[in-house]
C-alpha cells in the first residue's frame, strides 16, 4: 500500500521546514509529500519545493486545499491519503503504523491520538478529552492527522467545500462507510491557540462552535467568528 500525505498550509514558513524535515524518512520509504499552498505571502512554498514531492497552488480554504492535493498526480498512485496540518508532528513510524491498521482491519479510515505540546497545564487534559470524544462519537479532527483510503475519499467525495468543520463533516460521512481506526500512537500538535488566547476560553469557544455547527450554523458565518477572534 502506498501512502501520500497532504498538508495545506498558508503562511505557514516558519513552522514548515521543521515540519517537512520529519518527514524525510517516510518519503525515503515511499510516501509521497504533497504541501498545498493557499496563496502565502511569506516564503512558504519556497521553504516546501525542496522537502516535498510536488507543491501545488490552490484556492484558499483547508477542504478546497486538502481536496486538490488529493487529486494532484503525485498522488494519483497512493492507496491511502492522510491530511496533515503544517503544525503536526507524525510519530516516526506513523507511515507503517496505519498501513499496518488498515491492512488488519474492514476500517477505511481513521486518526491518530493526539498531544498538544504548550504552556497551559490543561493542555493534557484538552488532548485526553479530544482522544475520548473521538472514540466515542467516531469524530475525528484535523488536529489528529485523519487518514482514509483512495477509494473510500472518492466514495466520500472528498471534503466538503466549506469554510470551517470540514473536518467535522468528513467524519459524519465517513463513519457510515466503517468506524474509523483510533491508533493510540500519538501525534503531536502545537497548542499556540490555547496559549495566545487561554486554554479554557479555546475550549468553549470551539465547543460553541461546533454547537451551533451541528445545529444548522452556515459554516461561513462559523469561520467569520473564528478568524475574528483569532
Amino acid at each position: 500500500m502506498r501512502l501520500a500525505i497532504i498538508i495545506p498550509v498558508l503562511n505557514e514558513s516558519a513552522a514548515l521546514p521543521a515540519a517537512l524535515a520529519v518527514l524525510q524518512p517516510l518519503r525515503e520509504r515511499g510516501t509521497r509529500v504533497i504541501v498545498v499552498d493557499g496563496g502565502s505571502h511569506d516564503d512558504s512554498v519556497a521553504c516546501a519545493v525542496p522537502l516535498a514531492d510536488r507543491v501545488v497552488a490552490a484556492a484558499r480554504g483547508r477542504a478546497l486545499q486538502m481536496n486538490a492535493g488529493a487529486r494532484d498526480p503525485a498522488a494519483a498512485d497512493a492507496d491511502v491519503l492522510l491530511f496533515l496540518h503544517a503544525d503536526t508532528r507524525l510519530p516516526p513510524d506513523a507511515d507503517r503504523l496505519l498501513l499496518r491498521a488498515l491492512a488488519n482491519s474492514r476500517s477505511t479510515w481513521g486518526r491518530f491520538d493526539v498531544r498538544i505540546a504548550g504552556r497551559s497545564a490543561l493542555l493534557p487534559l484538552v488532548a485526553a478529552m479530544m482522544n475520548g470524544r473521538s472514540r466515542l462519537t467516531s469524530i475525528c479532527t484535523g488536529d489528529q492527522a485523519i487518514f482514509v483510503t483512495r477509494g473510500a475519499f472518492l466514495a466520500l467525495d472528498g471534503f466538503a467545500p466549506i469554510a470551517l468543520m470540514e473536518d467535522i463533516d468528513l467524519s459524519r460521512r465517513a463513519r457510515r462507510l466503517t468506524p474509523p481506526l483510533a491508533l493510540r500512537a500519538r501525534v503531536t500538535t502545537s497548542g499556540r491557540r490555547w496559549d495566545e488566547h487561554g486554554a479554557l476560553r479555546t475550549i468553549v469557544r470551539m465547543w460553541r462552535l461546533r454547537l451551533a455547527y451541528f445545529l444548522g450554523a452556515d459554516p461561513a458565518e462559523l469561520a467569520r467568528r473564528y478568524r475574528a477572534v483569532r
